[in-house]
């Protein structure tokens, strides 16, 4: 156990996934942080009246992590990891939030973004997302910016704030077209979208609009959830083996149906490593690499 507990400080800072292992090498419990190091490290730390995690701590011989690029992308990992296997000292078989889409509805009448239960029909879809709350109040951010519901041919009321706001029809290709560059992830569409959020909170703020500007502030922690890079869970249903090999470490993460449901990691040889490395997709590379390094430098702390 003591070693475990020492093995935790070559956790790195940022957001991921731990696992717990006994002496017989089954896993414990498997976790999500924000912070790796400081959750871990907590286990031996501040545990405070919880007599359960204390048996458990007491099992506990090794510890192994991966390095996500978002805590949204440590929460849906550590989601999938236990619905396809949940270890005795979890309660649950995956988070509790709720997974959701944002629908894109690009119809001349009634344009916008609409928060969705399921990926279905022929509108286009983004996601997922965990979080109901989060995902409308990303959603609310978005047209508070982008007032793409406004731009539609619908008359009533509709027109009227289209008025207001300035737009109208004409405005509906531009919107869009500026909303979908956002919800890709375009780094220059999502730094200006959260510029004008922040321009907006501060001068409410300064004006002595509180509700208004913490309203706004929720928005923008929300809009940062989704447009964070997030890759274990994907809309498109695709197959995929990602590994990663460091210092005699392979790692291992299984992509099935779009989710990343498995990871393992073993000691083998760099020839034998050489062609799985080599087969790993692009865009997963680094990160496989990053975490192949991290489960080298948890071994050597042993």
């Amino acid at each position: 156990m003591s070693s475990a507990r020492t093995v935790a400080r070559e956790l790195p800072v940022g957001p991921g996934v731990y696992r717990f292992r006994d002496g017989t090498g089954k896993v414990l419990y498997v976790g999500r942080a924000v912070n790796l190091r400081r959750r871990v490290q907590s286990y031996w730390t501040n545990l405070g009246d919880r007599p359960r995690l204390r048996r458990m701590v007491e099992r506990i011989e090794r510890v192994e992590g991966v390095w996500c690029d978002s805590d949204h992308e440590a929460a849906w990992l550590e989601r999938n990891l236990l619905e396809h296997s949940k270890p005795r000292w979890n309660r649950t078989e995956g988070g509790q939030e709720v997974v959701g889409y944002i629908r894109f509805d690009d119809s001349p009448q009634r344009p916008g973004l609409r928060f969705a239960h399921l990926a279905s029909g022929t509108a286009r879809h983004f996601g997922p997302y965990l979080g109901g709350l989060r995902i409308r109040q990303a959603i609310s951010a978005l047209h508070r910016v982008l007032p793409l519901t406004y731009a539609g041919t619908a008359d009533g009321s509709t027109r009227e704030f289209a008025q207001l706001f300035g737009i109208g029809p004409a405005d509906r290709e531009t919107l869009a077209r500026t909303a979908i560059a956002v919800l890709e992830r375009d780094p220059a569409a999502v730094a200006a979208l959260r510029a004008e959020l922040e321009r907006r909170r501060d001068r409410a703020a300064a004006e002595l609009r509180f509700e208004f500007a913490a309203k706004v502030q929720d928005e923008i922690a929300a809009f940062d959830w989704i447009v964070a890079e997030q890759k274990v869970s994907r809309l498109e249903p695709h197959d995929a083996d990602v590994y990663g090999w460091a210092d005699g470490v392979l790692v291992h993460f299984q992509i099935r149906a779009g989710r990343m449901r498995t990871w393992t990691q073993r000691a083998v040889s760099e020839a034998v490593a050489r062609d799985r490395v080599t087969a790993t997709p692009v865009h997963w590379q680094p990160f496989a690499q990053r975490n192949a390094e991290l489960a080298a430098r948890l071994l050597r702390g042993r």
